[in-house]
C-alpha cells in the first residue's frame, strides 16, 4: 500500500473520526466504506434484492425466533 498525505480541514477530520466504527479503525478503512457505499449495485445484486422483497411480501421468510428454534438456541 502506498502512503499519501492529504490536507483536511479540522471539520472534515472530525467528521471522519465520528464515522469510525471503533477507535482503532483507520481513516483508510472509513474512506473505503464511504466509497463502497457510493458505488452502484450491479444488475445481479439488484435482481436478488427485488426477489428478496417479493419473497418477504409473499410471506416466504422466517423470523429470528423461528431460526433460533430450528437451530436449537
Amino acid at each position: 500500500m502506498a502512503t499519501t498525505t492529504i490536507q483536511l480541514s479540522q471539520e472534515t477530520k472530525k467528521a471522519l473520526e465520528g464515522m469510525k466504527l471503533h477507535p482503532r479503525e483507520s481513516y483508510e478503512e472509513v474512506l473505503e466504506r464511504l466509497l463502497e457505499d457510493l458505488q452502484e449495485l450491479n444488475e445481479q445484486t439488484k435482481k436478488e434484492i427485488e426477489q428478496a422483497i417479493r419473497d418477504i411480501k409473499a410471506g416466504r421468510y422466517r423470523t429470528h425466533q423461528q431460526l433460533k428454534d430450528e437451530l436449537g438456541f
